[in-house]
Parts: C-alpha cells; sequence; structure tokens
C-alpha cells in the first residue's frame, strides 16, 4: 500500500490524531510538524475529545510540547493490516466521541436507496428499478431543498405515482436520517482491514466528510470516513440498518483531522471534493466522486439536528455527512452493478485533508476490537493523566 496520507494542499493544514504508544502501552495524541508525528497528550488534554473541548483548540494544539513519535512515513510503514504493536502505529483520529451519521444527504444516493427497497436487496432487479425510478423522481430533484415547500410538491406527487419511500422521506421530508454507526472506540485509521459481514453478497464503500464537533455543537476540524455499506442487507429491511453499518471494522476515519483555522474552514468544507479509488486484486479499478456541493442539507443543519435540547453529547461525536457516490458500474456481470471483493484497496481522498486508505477483508478476519472505554480510563489513570 502507497503511503498516501496527506497532499500538497495540506501542507498549510494543523492537524492531530492519535497512535497506538507501545510505551504508554495505549492511544496518544499526536500533531504532525515537519513530517514528524509528536506526542501531545497531557493531563490538560488526555483524550482527542478532551482536545476538541478547548475554545481554542488550534491555538492550544500549537503551544503543546510533546515528544517526537516517529516520522509520518515510519509510522504509516506500520499501520497495514496486521500492525507490530510494538511500535507506533495510526489508529482513528476519534476516542471517546459517538460516531454519528447521516443518510440519504445527497440526491443520487437517495435514489440508489430507494432502489435498494423496491429490489429488497436482490441487485439482480435493481437496473431495472433504477430506470422506473430515474424516469419519475431524478429531475425533480435537482436544486431540491430538503424540506422545503418545493420539495412537499414532489412528495405529494410520488404518493400519487405509487413510489414514495422512507428513503426519499429523510432525504427530501424535513428529517435528516440521523443514526449511530459505530460505538464509541471501535473505528479504525489509516491502512487498517475494513470489514464486511460475511453475509454480504452486495455492498460498498461510502465516501464521506466527517465533522469533529464538541458537545457545544462547535465544528472544530474535518476528517474523511469510509461508512461501509451493506446494501443487500440494509435493502431487505431499514430495520436491518445496525446490522447493514455496525460491524467489526466497518467504520474508517482518518488520517487526521484538520483544525479549522484561517488556512481551513466550514467554507471549504461546503466545496470539498471527494473522489474515490477502488482497486481489487482481480484488476478491477472503480473511480467515484463526491461534491459536497451538491448535499441537499448544510452541514451546520445536520449537527443542529444530531445536537439541541433533545439530545446532548458530553463527550463530542464525529458526524458523516454522507455521499454523492453512486456504486452503479458493473463489475462481473452486465446489470449487476458493482460489490466488493476480498482484498480490494480503498482510497478516499480530498485536497487539503489527505487519502483514507484501507483494505476490504470479511468482519469475522479483521483485526478484533478489544480495546473498549474501561481499557482507555485504566491506561489514562496509569498514566496520571486523569
Amino acid at each position: 500500500m502507497t503511503h498516501s496520507l496527506l497532499d500538497a494542499a495540506a501542507s498549510a493544514g494543523l492537524f492531530v490524531g492519535r497512535v497506538w504508544s507501545p510505551e504508554a502501552a495505549g492511544p496518544s495524541i499526536v500533531t504532525l510538524r515537519e513530517g514528524m508525528l509528536v506526542d501531545i497528550t497531557s493531563r490538560d488534554a488526555p483524550t482527542l475529545s478532551a482536545l476538541l473541548e478547548k475554545q481554542d483548540a488550534a491555538g492550544f494544539v500549537r503551544a503543546a510540547t510533546g515528544t517526537a513519535v516517529g516520522s509520518l512515513e515510519e509510522v504509516a510503514d506500520n499501520s497495514t493490516g496486521t500492525p507490530d504493536t510494538a511500535r507506533p502505529y495510526l489508529l482513528a483520529p476519534a476516542d471517546l466521541q459517538a460516531i454519528k451519521a447521516c443518510g440519504v444527504t445527497f440526491a443520487q444516493s437517495m435514489i440508489e436507496r430507494v432502489i435498494e427497497e423496491k429490489a429488497a436487496g436482490n441487485p439482480d432487479r435493481a437496473a431495472s428499478i433504477r430506470e422506473r425510478v430515474s424516469a419519475l423522481i431524478g429531475g425533480s430533484l435537482t436544486n431540491l431543498k430538503a424540506g422545503s415547500p418545493e420539495a412537499a410538491k414532489v412528495k405529494q406527487a410520488l404518493i400519487d405515482e405509487g413510489m414514495w419511500s422512507q428513503y426519499l422521506e429523510v432525504g427530501i421530508g424535513p428529517d435528516a436520517e440521523v443514526f449511530t454507526k459505530a460505538p464509541v472506540l471501535s473505528s479504525v485509521g489509516w491502512g487498517a482491514d475494513v470489514g464486511l459481514h460475511p453475509i454480504s453478497t452486495w455492498n460498498n464503500p461510502e465516501p464521506e466528510i466527517v465533522l469533529a464537533v464538541n458537545s457545544r455543537g462547535e465544528i472544530k476540524g474535518v476528517t474523511l470516513g469510509n461508512d461501509v455499506n451493506l446494501r443487500d442487507v440494509e435493502g431487505r429491511s431499514a430495520l436491518l440498518l445496525g446490522k447493514a453499518k455496525d460491524n467489526n471494522a466497518s467504520c474508517a476515519i482518518g488520517p487526521f483531522i484538520r483544525l479549522f483555522d484561517a488556512s481551513y474552514g466550514l467554507d471549504d468544507v461546503r466545496k470539498a471534493e471527494l473522489d474515490l479509488k477502488v482497486t481489487g486484486c482481480d484488476g478491477f479499478v472503480l473511480n467515484g466522486k463526491s461534491s459536497m456541493s451538491q448535499i441537499s442539507r448544510d452541514p451546520t443543519d445536520l449537527v443542529k439536528q444530531t445536537l439541541g435540547p433533545h439530545h446532548q453529547y458530553p463527550d463530542g461525536f464525529m458526524l458523516f455527512l454522507g455521499t454523492l457516490f453512486a456504486p452503479t458500474q458493473d463489475r462481473d456481470a452486465p446489470k449487476q452493478g458493482f460489490t466488493h471483493k476480498i482484498g480490494d484497496v480503498v482510497e478516499i481522498s480530498s485536497a487539503g485533508l489527505g487519502a483514507l486508505v484501507n483494505t476490504v477483508r470479511l468482519s469475522t478476519e479483521c483485526q478484533p476490537w478489544t480495546f473498549g472505554i474501561a481499557a482507555l480510563m485504566g491506561n489514562l489513570a496509569k498514566r496520571g493523566l486523569l
């Protein structure tokens, strides 16, 4: 795997993340300085969650003293597949934050969700349904604002045609779909294997922008994510969303959080372009894109629908914003669309944020998740950080 973590556009950025520290037998908070990862873990910020609670998180990181862990290249060398635990390796840049995700935030992906539902998870039926659904609703969704009076008119027209769907409800209705993607501390980082549940035969990556939000609802930074999705499982029933979304190693985040400062902010998120590349052991290559300019709900609205008087997150949360990418390219046979094969390398990149690279395995074959909240608290206590 090539070490494509950060691009030239990221050179002015302020980045924070997490690495496994063999000396501490636990995770450390790091920042990137002149190609070196520097451990800035302290009693003032023992976790990344605590760091993001700082009023001036960027200023705190710039002023923090620390100890060099190793070069980015050295740590990346040990971050792919099964790392050597006697050496540092990259972790997902999130610890105590809840991992939340918004679904059906782009019109094209919304259409694909409708197709999954109408096909009941059967890819053989998807092509013909796609033609009908696209003919009915494709053009009417261009520049349509979710929850607007215009959206309500489209909703009624679709009801009249017998084509209304629960996915259209959250796609253009007033309420966004917000769900829990993964348990606290279960996400994997750059270089790690990502997992597919063995029961799935129709699945795909979902390249997404991920916001780092603190307990006050302040967006402190941004990173990349892969919301691994099982299309056949969710297509059978929306009540299987948890099974489709949350499995061992099915959530990847990274490589680092770019903290908001004068060089990168929310307006950059709003116009961010994401590139997806899937390279298979069979020689298959899939290229896809997701453009944040086409999202149907503003990121600030999605944050407000997640946190407020109705729901609090005392340790903050990471929020996946959804994807425009629709995996319709045929891989093996005509009209069968795309599905993963074991060994696929997935690269999600965006200028200024770098690239998140992972290899696809079965969830049962990925490294088991064993380091949870109790382990983290015990480790921090032993290190005198609590």
